[in-house]
Parts: structure tokens; sequence; C-alpha cells
């Protein structure tokens, strides 16, 4: 276990983590804080749409990335008779 000691950072308060510890946990540069309980966790930030590059692809190798409803005409009876420009 190791300790560390709450400094000053501007305004705010932190503390230094050591660079194996960091990389033991595989932390890079963002990372997620949360409180449980009487302590705070640190998790690294999980990316927006991470993965989904492969889902896509396997979804079109399953042919599952097809359109659900039928093609609508672009123009339709009421386009072409009743609207004016």
């Amino acid at each position: 276990m190791e300790r560390a000691r709450i400094i000053k950072i501007g305004n705010s308060q932190g503390i230094r983590i050591p660079k194996p510890l960091l990389r033991q946990a595989g932390l890079t540069d963002e990372v997620e804080l949360e409180v449980q309980q009487d302590r705070i966790v640190i998790h690294p930030a999980h990316r927006s749409r991470q993965g989904w590059d492969e889902q896509f692809r396997l979804m079109a190798e399953q042919g599952d990335d097809r359109l659900l409803d039928p093609e609508v005409p672009s123009l339709t009876r009421w386009d072409e008779d009743e609207w004016e420009w």
C-alpha cells in the first residue's frame, strides 16, 4: 500500500499518484471518479462509442444493417399537387 499527501492545487486539492500505480491500474490521460461509501474510486475513462466500429462490422457481416421500413418515395402526390414554392 502506498501513501500520498493531499496537496493544494490552485483552488482545489489533489494527490500525486506514483507512475507505477498508474501503469498497474491502466490509467492514462482521463479518469472517472466516484465515491463508494468512504472511498474515492478512480476508473479509466470510457470513450463514447468505444467498440462501435467492430459492432457495425459484425452487423454488416450478418446482414443486420438494413433498414426495416420500406423506402418512402422522395415526392408524394401531395408534394406534386398541393405544394407551392
